[in-house]
């Protein structure tokens, strides 16, 4: 399964794995729309029931940083919890970012595309252009 891009994220060409970008008109929307867009790697994200909602918090200054963090605590997190997240929260207080992630528990019947092993540094950029912001990196599949 090839994921398809949407307004809020995109995917670009990498050799072996996939590159990601997140749009927002904030940055904590671009990391939003880079989560759904690492998650739609892997499943159709309008078949996730949004069930349970689960809290996530963690510190980086880094903003660059923070994405790799972000994108790598919701996969731990849903690998620990068994479940599928397709829709994502994210606030920002200084140096510490609270977060939330809502899907549901990973069922058979969800369409399998191809599992995210982890975000990377790679092509890591986060930055703000013209009437928003940009979060981007390669995830290894």
């Amino acid at each position: 399964m090839s994921p398809a891009a949407s307004d809020r994220y995109a995917y670009f060409e990498h050799d072996a794995d996939i590159g990601l970008t997140g749009h927002g008109a904030t940055l904590e929307e671009a990391f939003e729309a880079a989560a759904a867009g690492m998650f739609a790697i892997m499943t159709d994200l309008a078949c996730v029931r949004r069930e349970r909602t689960v809290k996530l918090e963690f510190e980086e200054a880094d903003v660059e940083l923070a994405l790799v963090r972000w994108l790598n605590l919701l996969l731990a997190t849903a690998r620990e919890q068994r479940m599928v997240f397709a829709e994502f929260r994210l606030d920002r207080d200084g140096v510490v970012w609270r977060g939330a992630a809502t899907g549901e528990t990973w069922r058979g019947d969800h369409e399998r595309g191809v599992e995210v092993k982890g975000a990377t540094l790679t092509m890591l950029r986060v930055g703000q252009r013209e009437g928003g912001w940009d979060a981007r990196c390669v995830v290894d599949v």
